[in-house]
């Protein structure tokens, strides 16, 4: 039987003027073999956040999907001492799943989505802002570049800005940082070097950026999931992670990096540097500038500049023009 009432009921919802979601999908099922120092990766990841962002307009969303006890208390406790905002137990859904259990329920205008093993840098969140809000077509930020960033799901910014002199080659802000990267994911050194002494950017208002995003850490526009799915059949792998690809493309936004390193990939081991690596907190004050939602593109057009331009875009010698009239010199476009 209901005695009273809920004091509850009706009352308004007052919403926290946050900008900034991080949502992090967390699977670390236990700790040894592979994942044997993942916890610890894991509090690096954090701790680098917590460290790094405006505290009072990010909210940080983590998704337990399906680790074990020993990761469950810890995050458990980062809750209970106000760290995170929102976590979410499930079991072993997917990544894809788990990201899209973190979107739901919030209208916050930027996403950062991050796999649980970045270590963000001092900066990110105030640089990462400060392009949003230069360009209304800008739809995705990363904060790592790499090579060839602009040859997969930048094909539309290439269309656009095809004859444009603010998109050219120049040499990258941090190309030791390339080289960490690459040698994060287990890369040998035999690499072609031109990519190291050469990225393609574009010139914003007040920022340069580099052409392109990969999407182990990134952040994104709101709007792009105004319509979402809530369910795709693949855990990993299997075209799951297409679909954070092909959402910002089928609402014309254009995928771009930040022009400097500001995260670093750290892997699945702990190296003496994470540990050594010093980060300030930001002393920036976070501001985000709405633009009209660029959510106006017909089907035609997004079928023309991200798959008949893309294969067309393969063609050895569109691509050596393309390379010629934006800055590769004849011996960089043999093997670029």
């Amino acid at each position: 039987m209901r005695v009273g009432n809920n004091p509850n009921k009706d009352l308004e919802y007052q919403d926290k003027e946050y900008f900034n979601q991080i949502i992090m999908p967390v699977y670390i099922p236990y700790l040894k073999e592979y994942f044997k120092e993942a916890l610890d990766i894991l509090k690096l990841s954090l701790n680098s956040i917590f460290a790094t962002v405006h505290t009072q307009k990010t909210y940080i969303t983590i998704v337990n999907n399906g680790s074990c006890n020993e990761v469950l208390d810890y995050l458990n406790e980062l809750h209970a001492q106000n760290k995170i905002q929102e976590i979410i137990h499930t079991e072993n859904i997917g990544k894809l799943n788990a990201i899209l259990k973190g979107l739901a329920g919030s209208n916050i205008p930027i996403v950062t989505i991050t796999d649980s093993d970045v270590l963000f840098l001092s900066g990110w969140q105030h640089e990462t802002f400060q392009i949003f809000n230069s360009h209304s077509n800008i739809g995705v930020v990363g904060l790592t570049p790499q090579f060839k960033m602009f040859e997969t799901n930048a094909h539309n910014l290439i269309f656009d800005t095809l004859f444009s002199k603010k998109v050219k080659f120049e040499t990258p802000q941090n190309p030791q940082a390339l080289v960490a990267f690459y040698k994060s994911l287990g890369w040998k050194d035999n690499y072609n070097k031109d990519y190291l002494h050469k990225i393609l950017t574009l010139q914003l208002k007040n920022k340069k950026v580099c052409v392109g995003s990969g999407h182990f850490v990134a952040s994104y526009r709101r709007t792009i999931f105004e319509e979402n799915t809530s369910y795709i059949a693949a855990k990993m792998g299997a075209g799951s992670e297409n679909y954070l690809d092909e959402k910002p493309l089928k609402k014309g936004y254009w995928r771009v990096t930040t022009f400097d390193n500001y995260a670093y990939h750290l892997g699945n081991s702990i190296e003496e540097w994470m540990l050594q690596y010093t980060l300030q907190p930001t002393d920036k004050e976070l501001q985000y500038t709405a633009h009209k939602n660029n959510t106006k593109q017909s089907k035609l057009i997004y079928i023309v500049k991200n798959k008949l331009f893309a294969r067309l875009f393969k063609q050895k010698w569109i691509r050596n023009y393309y390379y010629k009239i934006k800055g590769l010199s004849p011996q960089e476009r043999k093997e670029y």
